[in-house]
């Protein structure tokens, strides 16, 4: 490009700064164009586009004030306000000292050991005595100089200066340091004929207005030229997260296959989360370490299905014998932040009318456990439920259905195995193949509910087929995630690359 169509090209920032690119520090370029520092980085990506500038970064580690450092660059450190308090008084009772200094008790202490380890104190039946002389008193200290010449590149800094970031680093937020990108800027040959041209005199018009047009003042003036393959700034907008739009995904594949949704409160009764599905009032499960629970107590349904549970707890149904204990209401009034979507299933169970049916239902919420946390485990999850209630389904129709499922959710190789649980009969665990790691994969538990469930909920042993897996394990494999905690870290530079589940 011709120098005189590469000035036309030029915007009003890299206009600005062309003068001052000798100067090579962001921050002078900043002060003598009157500009801040992104306006004038985006104005050197510009420049270097167009081949007037060569810009290189160079990583440096600074040496930084912190909140604290800044406030004590104008207050003076806590042990230099110490010490002009006692330079005064010459000796001060401990308390006295800590009160009129005004220092916070770590500040105090932290002083303290600061002086008495330059000998300039000394501590006697709770006393503070200056041991420093006038001279001693005046001179700053190695710290209170580095903190002045702040920010340092760590590399360059002298022993003395490193003497007193040992000394400052571990107190709190005095000093701190980032690794950062340091700008060199190389101007070019063609940079020079364009700097050597005279680019102040040419004013030109950037933008078509309405008011432009309407007084026709565009007439006469040259506009800016625009090089429309010039590589520009990525533009992130806004969307919805990843871990949000795949839990509509999975909605909308359950609609489409005839489900409608469940839903109900994250905090429930133990009838609701335990009784109803038959796991017995010692189980592991409803302990302290396993599940939350709320110091309040809740409500118990109509009588006709307490009386049922509590029946098929104690004596069973359909030839079975329960668990043959004295079942307590008072357990199961115990609120607890539910474990699992499955005391939806109960809930919606209670509601049916044998009319209504066969129908089909789902649910994808918020599960809680009292789980330590770690790369696979969460103390909250999401979970994804559903159920079949009809007289004509089969344990077949039951894989059926969660092979469906997994496959529109981009899984093509599954595989079921036999699994116990407290509430269904049969029982399955749900696996998923991972093609990279040549590993099958758990993802959850599915089965038939068992006719201590059925009956006391419906009133006569109905099929109904059952699953809940995991729903943040599955979006794991799927996205390629090592750990389970970084489904919510929110880390933007990751949610600016995760893709929309497009598996359909």
């Amino acid at each position: 490009m011709k120098i005189g169509k590469l000035i036309d090209s030029l915007n009003s920032d890299e206009r600005k700064i062309l003068p001052h690119l000798k100067a090579k520090n962001i921050s002078e370029i900043c002060k003598k164009a009157n500009l801040d520092t992104v306006s004038v980085l985006r104005a050197l990506k510009y420049l270097q586009n167009k081949k007037i500038i060569k810009l290189s970064f160079e990583k440096k580690k600074i040496v930084e004030m912190g909140l604290n450092g800044a406030l004590y660059k104008k207050r003076g450190l806590p042990e230099r306000r110490l010490l002009n308090l006692i330079s005064e008084k010459r000796i001060l009772q401990l308390e006295e000292a800590q009160k009129q200094s005004s220092l916070s008790s770590n500040e105090f202490k932290a002083s303290l050991g600061a002086l008495k380890k330059k000998a300039m104190i000394e501590l006697k039946n709770k006393k503070i005595i200056l041991s420093a002389n006038r001279e001693e008193i005046s001179k700053k200290s190695i710290e209170e100089l580095l903190i002045e010449n702040l920010p340092l590149d760590y590399n360059s800094l002298s022993e003395e200066q490193l003497s007193a970031f040992k000394l400052l680093q571990n107190r709190k937020n005095i000093i701190q340091v980032k690794e950062k990108k340091i700008p060199h800027i190389e101007i070019t040959d063609i940079g020079k004929k364009v700097i050597n041209s005279g680019i102040k005199s040419q004013p030109l018009l950037e933008q078509i207005t309405p008011e432009i047009l309407k007084k026709e003042s565009w007439k006469n003036k040259k506009f800016r030229r625009y090089d429309v393959t010039s590589p520009v700034p990525a533009i992130h907008g806004g969307k919805r997260h990843f871990v949000n739009q795949s839990i509509d995904y999975a909605r909308k594949i359950w609609k489409d296959m005839g489900f409608k949704e469940m839903s109900g409160k994250m905090i429930v009764s133990s009838f609701w989360n335990f009784d109803a599905l038959f796991t017995a009032q010692d189980h592991p499960v409803r302990e302290m370490q396993d599940t939350f629970f709320i110091n309040k107590k809740a409500e118990l349904p109509e009588k006709n299905i307490v009386k049922m549970i509590k029946q098929s707890h104690e004596k069973g149904f359909a030839g079975s014998k329960g668990w043959r204990y004295a079942w307590d209401e008072e357990k199961a009034k115990k609120l607890v932040l539910r474990t699992h979507t499955t005391c939806l299933s109960a809930q919606t169970l209670a509601k049916l009318k044998k009319e209504d049916l066969p129908q089909k239902f789902f649910a994808l919420g918020k599960c809680f456990r009292n789980e330590t946390l770690d790369w696979s485990h969460g103390f909250e999850f999401n979970q994804t439920e559903g159920i079949v209630v009809d007289r004509n389904v089969n344990f077949r129709h039951l894989l059926g259905y969660l092979k469906l499922f997994f496959k529109k959710m981009g899984f093509e190789k599954i595989r079921f195995r036999p699994a116990y649980f407290p509430y269904t009969e049969p029982s399955v665990e749900i696996d998923i193949f991972h093609p990279e790691k040549k590993v099958w994969l758990e993802l959850g538990g599915a089965g038939i509910f068992r006719p201590e469930v059925t009956i006391p909920l419906l009133g006569e042993n109905i099929p109904v087929l059952a699953w809940g897996p995991g729903f943040d394990r599955t979006l794991m494999e799927y996205y390629n995630i090592k750990d389970l905690r970084e489904l919510y870290k929110n880390d933007i530079t990751k949610l600016r690359k995760m893709k929309f589940w497009i598996k359909e």
